[in-house]
């Protein structure tokens, strides 16, 4: 399991990208990858692209993600699920929540 992140060239994206199963063991690893960025960032993209598994903690910690970023006025998306990952998060109601392409 990593979690890498980068800044998109102006600063106000940060894209956090996932591989591998994103359970509560990458709980510190996802947090640092946002919370330690300049305070600039006006958009988050999540890259799921890589990732084989998702459980409950890791829906909480989207929403952590989700609240650091402004809660309802947030923009937050969610890219490049597989179809597992899609399932859960359409089960979650996090449709309601998040953009996921």
């Amino acid at each position: 399991m990593t979690v890498q992140s980068s800044l998109a060239g102006d600063g106000r994206e940060l894209t956090i990208k996932i591989d591998g199963r994103f359970d509560f063991s990458a709980h510190q690893e996802f947090r640092d990858a946002y919370e330690n960025v300049s305070s600039g960032v006006s958009s988050y993209v999540v890259d799921m692209g890589g990732t084989s598994y998702l459980d409950s903690s890791a829906l909480g910690m989207l929403l952590l993600l989700r609240d650091h970023a402004g809660g309802d006025s947030s923009d937050v998306q969610i890219v490049n699920c597989n179809q597992d990952v899609r399932k859960i998060l359409t089960i979650s109601n996090f449709e309601q929540l998040f953009r996921i392409q």
